[in-house]
């Protein structure tokens, strides 16, 4: 099981947000920094036991971070990206689960 840490967990790289989710998070009066806190606490969201334990994993190993959040009737994913050579991870994005 996941435990949130209160502190940053990965770096994000830069982030990225799609016109959709955009409006989703406008459209629920919430904002992309309290979902991308949550992310990069460690709460991976509305996720099953396997994929959160895949999170937890990636966070040790630099595969890709998914997590996924109701947002009203849209469902919200943020992604970060695997690490690269150097071990940095190049870019985060929030988008709309359809827009994938």
């Amino acid at each position: 099981m996941t435990i949130p840490n209160d502190k940053p967990t990965f770096s994000l790289g830069a982030t990225v947000a799609t016109p959709g989710a955009l409006s989703a998070l406008e459209r629920a009066q919430r904002t992309p920094l309290e979902f991308l806190a949550r992310h990069q606490a460690g709460d991976w969201g509305d996720l099953c036991s396997e994929d959160a334990e895949l999170n937890d994993t990636a966070i040790k190993d630099g595969s890709r971070i998914l997590s996924s959040y109701e947002l009203g009737e849209d469902k919200l994913w943020i992604i970060t990206e695997a690490t690269d050579d150097n071990g940095k991870r190049s870019a985060t994005t929030l988008l709309l689960s359809h827009e994938y």
